[in-house]
């Protein structure tokens, strides 16, 4: 019969340069922490990049890591702040450029956003933009879940890019204003992946 570790036996373990402690924590983890990345980047190989990436930090600081603290709070720190990392780096790719010029300014992100204040952001926005009008909420998503450009929207609409980023504006100022101070900072993973 198997027997199952706990996490602290496969941190003890894997402090001791252990691969299969290691592989244990890879296989309990890695999907929840895919799931995790995924619903917020919503694109496979950058959800991979992260999963990947936070393993190979859990990897190089194995020496460091505290076996008796605990390890899925450490273990999705570093996937937010992967995250986070990822987002920045989109920032200068052009599409999401495009998204930054409409929020004009956005403070630095915290160093911790858990899981539950990312679903609580999520089923407001979703409230919110049940108030906008029917053209907004369409134009928004195209360009927020589709991931379609200004130009690609307007030509799907049979409108002008202008109003394309008039009425993507309008909704992330009503978005803005609607939010409490305490989530306007997270308003930037609205903007770039809702």
């Amino acid at each position: 019969m198997k027997v199952v570790k706990s996490n602290t036996e496969l941190l003890i373990l894997l402090q001791q340069d252990d691969k299969v402690a290691f592989y244990h924590l890879y296989e309990r983890y890695s999907k929840r922490l895919y799931s995790f990345a995924y619903r917020f980047i919503k694109q496979e190989t950058d959800t991979e990049e992260i999963v990947q990436e936070v393993f190979l930090k859990i990897w190089e600081n194995r020496h460091k890591i505290d076996a008796y603290a605990s390890f899925e709070s450490f273990l999705f720190t570093i996937a937010y702040n992967a995250t986070i990392s990822l987002f920045r780096k989109r920032v200068s790719e052009k599409k999401y450029l495009e998204h930054l010029q409409a929020l004009q300014q956005v403070k630095e992100a915290p160093d911790l956003i858990d899981e539950v204040q990312f679903d609580d952001l999520n089923e407001k926005i979703q409230s919110l933009l049940e108030k906008v009008t029917p053209r907004q909420q369409e134009i928004f998503r195209l360009s927020r879940e589709s991931g379609l450009t200004h130009h690609e929207i307007a030509q799907k609409l049979n409108i002008s890019e202008n109003t394309v980023k008039k009425h993507i504006a309008n909704t992330l100022t009503f978005l803005k204003e609607n939010l409490d101070s305490s989530l306007l900072i997270n308003i930037l993973f609205i903007s770039l992946f809702f």
